[in-house]
């Protein structure tokens, strides 16, 4: 093979990766491009000449950077130096999903809404660019990231920047504000017809008792709301998801009887925006329990000011690096309700820490503790690790376990049963040194103790398992670079900065 067919295998094998990460068969994407499918199939298999304009293309369609190539200033990458030791103490930012979906929520307000620290990401931005465009008014008030959002009586989503809003999943959650405040509207999604309607109907469950019609066509939902329907019974969703509970406690807030929503996810976002609720006049009853009792109001025109909660998956995120380089950190304000089962299990496995006293987040509701790490000798557990819904452990802290089984003496299974291909991402950790194989693509054996030893790689399409790679790359002696780490800047705000202030060496750079 020559060095020109090596590139281009390399190329498609990224550009397979993020499509399949972003849901897309070959046949959507070759639509969106306006292309056949067959010449995506081409490109994935490496047999295809790109031009920098084609790759521009394609990373636009997929939102990715990994093929971004024809832009001034092209993808970021992170050069690791490893082995080193971590010290020090670092706050925990405020949650990122709670953020967005607070963000959706100040549609339901034509007053003045300010949002405390609320964390700068690309998925932030993106929501941002989309409600700029339909009318509202959006100021960062401080170097604190507190956010003013003015919201007018009557929004123009004529207007609505169609491409924000195709690079943010979270779009989908405008459903249950808009409803409220016009009798048609169009939404636009990523992907294809089929995608948007499996995507869609856990949400009609949810909001079709509402009064509430969407058919998803290609490249948009299409909307329609009937006046004074009101659920009659019980709103049961079909899969306990964080976003179809958010949109459901949306839906309700602005209807003025009373709406049960039962099996609603209890976890953290979703306790963040009843919160929230509250403040605008929401009644709301069994909120962190699945059963939700929620009292709307028909008008909501008052000034809120709200903190979300700080993040349990950034928490995670920086105890594992602690317990993967051996270092004693302290990770101040960590939301210790979405944390317990995870440092039960951690201690299972000899993980040794210290708790603080607890003390309550700037909500006034979520409990938090500061949590000082030790170097600790880990063992396997005896049993299999997978996520459950809250209260059991988090689906996205879930990745973090396999870096850390990596550091334990023995054999972990991990079961990551919610996503078809992300599991998968976790054997890029054998290019660092692990012993990660993959038994299914929802389940992998990992070996450990590991020596873990640098080494370049792309970074994966997936959020969680690239941080848990350049985590590995901490631990890792000599030099690792991580490729095109815009999918890390989507959830984490400064990373890599943040991470330095302890002892890290991780520099950011372009490629000329």
């Amino acid at each position: 093979m020559t060095q020109s067919d090596s590139y281009l295998a390399r190329i498609g094998t990224l550009i397979r990766d993020a499509r399949q990460h972003s849901g897309l068969t070959q046949a959507q994407l070759a639509a969106e491009l306006k292309t056949s499918q067959s010449a995506i199939n081409r490109i994935e298999k490496g047999q295809q000449n790109l031009t920098l304009d084609t790759l521009a293309r394609i990373g636009s369609a997929l939102d990715s950077e990994l093929v971004s190539v024809a832009t001034t200033t092209g993808p970021s990458h992170l050069r690791v130096k490893g082995g080193t030791t971590l010290s020090g103490s670092i706050d925990v930012k405020s949650s990122k999903n709670a953020g967005v979906a607070l963000l959706c929520a100040a549609l339901l307000n034509t007053g003045t809404t300010v949002l405390r620290k609320v964390a700068r990401i690309e998925e932030v931005n993106r929501l941002l660019e989309v409600l700029e465009s339909i009318g509202v008014r959006t100021t960062w008030l401080n170097d604190h990231n507190d956010l003013e959002l003015v919201v007018p009586e009557t929004l123009d989503l004529a207007k609505m920047d169609a491409e924000a809003a195709r690079r943010t999943r979270s779009i989908i959650m405008f459903l249950g504000p808009l409803m409220h405040r016009m009798d048609e509207f169009d939404l636009p999604y990523a992907g294809g017809c089929d995608l948007g309607t499996r995507t869609v109907e856990p949400h009609m469950t949810a909001l079709r008792p509402f009064g509430l019609k969407v058919v998803a066509s290609e490249g948009s939902y299409h909307a329609s709301a009937a006046r004074g329907v009101a659920p009659e019974r019980p709103i049961v969703l079909t899969e306990r998801g964080d976003t179809v509970t958010e949109n459901a406690l949306l839906a309700a807030a602005r209807h003025e009887g009373v709406t049960v929503i039962r099996n609603a996810s209890p976890n953290y976002m979703v306790q963040d925006l009843c919160f929230f609720l509250e403040r605008l006049g929401v009644q709301i009853e069994g909120i962190g329990t699945t059963t939700l009792r929620v009292t709307g109001k028909r008008e909501m025109r008052g000034d809120v000011d709200y903190a979300p909660s700080e993040d349990p998956i950034e928490a995670m995120s920086l105890i594992t690096a602690a317990i993967v380089t051996s270092s004693e950190i302290t990770v101040r304000r960590v939301p210790i309700e979405f944390m317990e089962i995870e440092l039960a299990l951690l201690e299972e496995m000899g993980f040794r820490y210290d708790r603080s006293e607890e003390y309550l987040a700037e909500n006034g509701q979520t409990r938090l503790v500061d949590i000082t790490t030790h170097p600790s000798q880990l063992r396997a557990p005896i049993d299999k690790i997978h996520p459950m819904p809250f209260p059991g452990l988090n689906i996205d802290n879930l990745p973090f376990f396999a870096v850390i089984a990596a550091q334990a003496e023995g054999q972990t299974m991990l079961h990551d049963w919610v996503y078809e291909n992300r599991a998968i991402y976790l054997t890029e950790l054998n290019k660092l040194g692990a012993s990660v194989k993959l038994l299914d693509p929802h389940r992998v054996l990992i070996e450990g103790p590991t020596h873990w030893s640098g080494a370049e790689l792309v970074c994966p399409p997936a959020l969680r398992p690239a941080v848990v790679i350049l985590i590995a790359m901490l631990a890792a002696k000599g030099t690792s670079v991580l490729r095109s780490v815009y999918v890390i800047n989507r959830g984490y705000e400064d990373l890599a900065l943040r991470l330095n202030a302890l002892g890290a060496e991780i520099e950011t750079f372009r490629d000329i």
